[in-house]
This record gives structure tokens, C-alpha cells and sequence, in this order.
């Protein structure tokens, strides 16, 4: 299960990833408990405006961010956007600490963090496959889930406690200093030790290049889609959490905080038990979207604050199983020459949608209560499971007939021989 970990840069990479991801989470609390209850009045459009913003920009820079992920050091980019991302976190803390903060300054920041997130992500994510060996891939994909995870764990409830005690000003401060950890541990990896791939030279329609590979690719584009669907209109917890917990069961940031740290102890498990598969099947990524879905649909009708997080464990070893499944798969089926491309339109798909969805989300739950943008969610999960499942059936089928196609001349040689 932890065999990854054999590899010392990655356990500097994973150990550095887990205390800048806390406070990360601790970021993601504070920013929408600033929006929701002292910048406005628990708007859930205002704070879905802000998710939006911070992933807008990967809409229009994912594609150049993926190419220029396998034109140059990754590892020297990854300085580069942890510091920047580390900047924007420090700047909105002291907007906070000092009273001056409007809601416009935390828009431009998370448009800001955004930017430098959008160049992060590709090459974050293709890293992976040069700090292990390709055997390892698998593993080291799900290990990093689980530290993701393992700091959502901790992340929301230590945000729920010390914005309770101290405001948000420190959350956002805390999550500056945490980059430390991740830059330091890029700093200090054993560079003749990393395997890194052979970098694309510059070259005219490159980007285009990508986009035609990933169309040729049929598993690709099912994957996408899926992507696409359950997390625009899924994936929106940030904004679906906190409006359940102030607007349904009108309680405060603690129990906002726990939500979080509850939901992760079912993706935590996820990744574990993805760390112990050796191999990656397409009816994961299905049967994740599917159950997803189900589960969200159960968490939306909870009645009481208790049951409701209790309903997050299931939706998180769901949803964990689904993304680990997608990006694993995504990984290890493409060419390394174009994986930083790749892996940026699945960054794009993943997290672009996240300006439709989440004001939409938001929109919804302000109009017309928490529960129902929860249920919208579960019904488009399920119903892009479904539509995948039967794609995958029919091209299973086309192969297989045309295997037996293809078999039939040898098989009437054989019988004709005898």
C-alpha cells in the first residue's frame, strides 16, 4: 500500500503536499465563511462568484499551462506557482487582520490564485510520473490522494476552531506559511534521482496537437465528459456544506468545519484502498460517478445535522474513487510526450466547469433551498453514469464482434485443414 513512499523525494514531495494542503483547506473554509457571514448575507451567489473565479482562469490557460508543463523543468514551475499561490494566500490575510478587506479584494485574489493555480495543476499532476517509476505510478497517485485527503481531514475542523477563536484573518495566514513546507521539499529533492521525461521542443500547433490526440482517444473523451458533468454540478461542497450548515441546520463555522473533516474520512479510506490496486479498470470510473450520485441523493434528504454528516462518509469514498480512477487512468494510458498536455485539458474539464456550476449551485441553493442543489448534482452523476456505462457496453461489443470477425477466416482455414 505505501510502497511509494520507499522513494525519498517522494516522501519529501508527499510530506510537503500534506502541510501545504492543510492549509489549503483551512483557506477553502475560511474563504467562503468571509464571503458567506461577514462580507454578505449568507449569499450562496456571491460565494459561488468567488469559486468561480478561482477557476476561471484554467479555462483559457490550461492548454498553454500543459504545454509549457512539457516544454520546461516541472519542478522548477512548481517553485515558482507554490510561491505564487503562497503570496495570494499572505495578501488576503492581511486584508483581513487589518479590517480593510472588501468583497471585490477577495474576487481579484481568487482570480489572482487561480492563474498561478492553472499553471500548477498540469505539472503537479504529471510530476508524479518523474519522482516514481512507472510501476509506481498507481500508487503514488492514490498516496497522494490520501495525504490530499488526510489534510481535508484535518484542515476544516482546525479552520472551524480557529475561526471561531481568532476570525479568518489567521486561517489565511497560516495557509501562506504552510507553502513553506511544499517549496522547501521541491528545494531539497535529489535531482539526479528524478526521472524526467523527454521535454517537447517548441514547435507550431502543439497545442492543437493535444487536442487531437485526446479526440482520437475514445476512453479520453468518455472520461472527460464524465468529468465534466459530475464535477460542474457535483463536486460544489464548498458552496452546498456551508449553505446546509448555516441555512438548514443554522449552526456556525465549528460545525461547518466538521462537514469537511467528516466528508474526508470516506475519501481518505478511498484512496487507501485505491493505493492497494495494482491495476485500473474503466467500470471504476462508472461505478464511481454512479454511486456518487446515489449517495448525494441520500445526503440531500437527511433531516438533522448529525445524519447529514454521517451521509458524507459514503459521498466521499464515491467521489474519491471516481477522481482517483479518472486521473490514474488518464496517467498511465498517455504518451509521456504528451501527458503534461493531456493532463492540463483534463485539469481544464475537471475544474473549468467550476464557473458554470458553482454561481449555478449557488443560485440555486439561495432560490430555492441547499437541499435541492444537492439533488440537482445527484441527478446529472447519475444519469452521466449511465449514458458512460452504456457507451462503454457498445464499444465493448463493437470490439468484441470485431474479433470474432476477425477470427472467423482462421476458424473456416482450420475446419476446412481437418
Amino acid at each position: 500500500m505505501f510502497r511509494a513512499l520507499k522513494v525519498f523525494n517522494y516522501r519529501l514531495w508527499v510530506t510537503g503536499a500534506l502541510v501545504s494542503n492543510i492549509g489549503t483547506w483551512m483557506q477553502r473554509v475560511a474563504q467562503d465563511w468571509l464571503v458567506l457571514t461577514i462580507l454578505t448575507n449568507h449569499s450562496g451567489t456571491a460565494a459561488g462568484i468567488t469559486t468561480g473565479l478561482q477557476f476561471l482562469p484554467i479555462v483559457f490557460l490550461g492548454p498553454f499551462a500543459g504545454l509549457l508543463g512539457d516544454r520546461v523543468n516541472k519542478r522548477r514551475l512548481l517553485l515558482c506557482t507554490q510561491t505564487a499561490m503562497g503570496i495570494c494566500a499572505l495578501v488576503l490575510g492581511l486584508l483581513v487582520v487589518t479590517h480593510t478587506v472588501e468583497l471585490w479584494h477577495v474576487y481579484v485574489l481568487a482570480l489572482l490564485l487561480g492563474v498561478a493555480s492553472a499553471f500548477d495543476a498540469p505539472s503537479r499532476q504529471a510530476f508524479v510520473s518523474e519522482v516514481v517509476a512507472k510501476e509506481d505510478v498507481p500508487n503514488a497517485v492514490a498516496l497522494n490522494s490520501a495525504s490530499f485527503n488526510l489534510a481535508r481531514l484535518a484542515g476544516p475542523g482546525v479552520a472551524g476552531l480557529v475561526i471561531a477563536l481568532f476570525g479568518t484573518g489567521p486561517a489565511f495566514l497560516i495557509n501562506a506559511a504552510s507553502f513553506v513546507a511544499v517549496i522547501f521539499s521541491l528545494w531539497r529533492m535529489r535531482v539526479s534521482e528524478l526521472q524526467p521525461v523527454v521535454r517537447v521542443p517548441r514547435g507550431k500547433g502543439q497545442i492543437r496537437e493535444g487536442f487531437r490526440y485526446i479526440r482520437q482517444r475514445p476512453d479520453l473523451m468518455m472520461i472527460m465528459g464524465l468529468v465534466f458533468m459530475v464535477g460542474t454540478f457535483g463536486m460544489n461542497f464548498q458552496i452546498t456544506n456551508a449553505l446546509m450548515a448555516t441555512t438548514v441546520f443554522h449552526l456556525g463555522p465549528g460545525e461547518y468545519g466538521i462537514l469537511g473533516s467528516v466528508m474526508a474520512v470516506g475519501t481518505l479510506a478511498a484512496a487507501l484502498l485505491a493505493a492497494r490496486r495494482k491495476k485500473m479498470r474503466m467500470l471504476y470510473i462508472v461505478g464511481g460517478a454512479l454511486a456518487f450520485g446515489a449517495t448525494v441523493a441520500v445526503a440531500a434528504f437527511m433531516p438533522s445535522y448529525a445524519l447529514y454528516a454521517l451521509a458524507l462518509v459514503p459521498v466521499g469514498l464515491a467521489s474519491l474513487t471516481f477522481m482517483n480512477a479518472c486521473n490514474t487512468t488518464v496517467q498511465l494510458t498517455t504518451d509521456s510526450a504528451m501527458r503534461g498536455r493531456v493532463l492540463a485539458v483534463y485539469m481544464v474539464v475537471l475544474q473549468g466547469g467550476t464557473p458554470i456550476g458553482a454561481p449555478l449551485v449557488g443560485w440555486i441553493a439561495t432560490e430555492f433551498g441547499a437541499r435541492w442543489s444537492l439533488g440537482i448534482g445527484a441527478v446529472v452523476a447519475v444519469v452521466s453514469g449511465l449514458v458512460a456505462l452504456v457507451m462503454m457496453n457498445r464499444r465493448n461489443h463493437v470490439r468484441l464482434r470485431d474479433q470474432v470477425r476477425s477470427l472467423r477466416p482462421f476458424a473456416v482455414a482450420h475446419a476446412a485443414g481437418r
